[in-house]
C-alpha cells in the first residue's frame, strides 16, 4: 500500500531545499487568516499540490474547512491519499485558466484564498484574469494571499549576491542527499503507484520552462485593479513575498 503521507513529507523537504523560510511564510499566512477571517475559516487552497497549506490550516484550526484545487494528476493522487477520511477537506481537479473552473467548487464564496509557489506557472495575462475571478469568490472582508517568487526591480547586485548565497547552500545540501525538483519527479515517475499519473502529468504540462515572475508591486497593482479594497505586503525576503489583498 502506498505511503501517501511519506510522499507529502518528501515534497515538503524538496520545497524547503528551495525555500528554507517556507514555514515562516505559512505561519504569516495563517496568522493573517486568523486575524481577518477568524479561527473557523472556509479556505480555498489554490494550486494545492500535495496539500501543504491545507495540512497546516487544519492542524492549527480544527474548525476550518478547505477546498484544494489543482490540475496535476500526480499531486492530486498524493493529496487525496494523504487526506483520505478527512471530512474537513475536499479536492477539485480544475484548470485555473479555464473560464468555468469556479463552477466546480463546492462553495460560492470563501473567507480566504491561499496559494504558495504556484502562480508563477501562469503568464501575467492569465494571472490578471485569475485575480479578477478570485475577487468574485472571496467574500466581502475576506482575504487572498499569494506567496511566490516576486523579485524586486532595480536591485541587480543584491539579487546576484542572494543567488550566489542560495546556490552555495543548495550545493552543500545536495551533496548531503537533498532532493531537488528533478530528483523528486524522477522518483515519482519510478514509483509504481504514481507512474501512470506522472505520464499523464507530462502530457498536460510538458516540460516546465522559464517563467515570467512579476514583482510584488505588479501583483499589488493588479489585485487593486481586480477589485480588492486593500492590498499590502505581508512578508518578504530578497526574492519572495506574500502579497495580501482584502476584499
Amino acid at each position: 500500500m502506498a505511503d501517501w503521507q511519506a510522499w507529502q513529507e518528501s515534497w515538503d523537504r524538496q520545497q524547503e531545499w528551495y525555500l528554507p523560510d517556507r514555514e515562516e511564510r505559512f505561519r504569516v499566512m495563517l496568522d493573517t487568516v486568523e486575524a481577518l477571517a477568524g479561527d473557523k475559516p472556509r479556505v480555498l487552497d489554490l494550486a494545492c499540490g500535495t496539500g501543504s497549506i491545507s495540512a497546516r490550516l487544519l492542524r492549527r484550526f480544527p474548525g476550518a474547512v478547505s477546498t484544494g484545487v489543482d490540475l496535476d494528476p500526480a499531486l492530486l493522487t498524493i493529496v487525496r491519499g494523504s487526506f483520505a477520511g478527512e471530512e474537513r477537506v475536499s479536492f477539485v481537479t480544475a484548470d485555473l485558466t479555464d473560464p468555468e473552473w469556479t463552477a466546480k467548487l463546492p462553495y460560492d464564496t470563501y473567507d480566504a484564498v491561499l496559494t504558495a509557489t504556484a502562480m508563477h506557472w501562469l503568464t501575467p495575462d492569465q494571472l490578471r484574469t485569475l485575480y479578477g475571478r478570485l475577487a468574485g469568490i472571496v467574500r466581502p472582508g475576506g482575504v487572498l494571499m499569494n506567496a511566490d517568487h516576486m523579485p524586486g526591480d532595480g536591485t541587480p547586485r543584491i539579487h546576484a549576491a542572494a543567488r550566489a548565497y542560495t546556490e552555495a547552500r543548495q550545493a552543500r545540501e545536495k551533496a548531503a542527499g537533498a532532493q531537488d525538483w528533478q530528483d523528486w519527479w524522477h522518483a515519482v515517475a519510478a514509483a509504481p503507484e504514481l507512474a501512470e499519473q506522472a505520464r499523464r502529468r507530462q502530457e498536460i504540462f510538458g516540460d516546465h520552462g522559464e517563467s515570467e515572475m512579476p514583482s510584488a508591486a505588479w501583483h499589488m497593482d493588479t489585485l487593486r485593479a481586480a477589485g480588492f479594497a486593500e492590498v499590502t505586503l505581508a512578508w518578504s525576503s530578497l526574492t519572495d513575498a506574500v502579497v495580501l489583498a482584502l476584499r
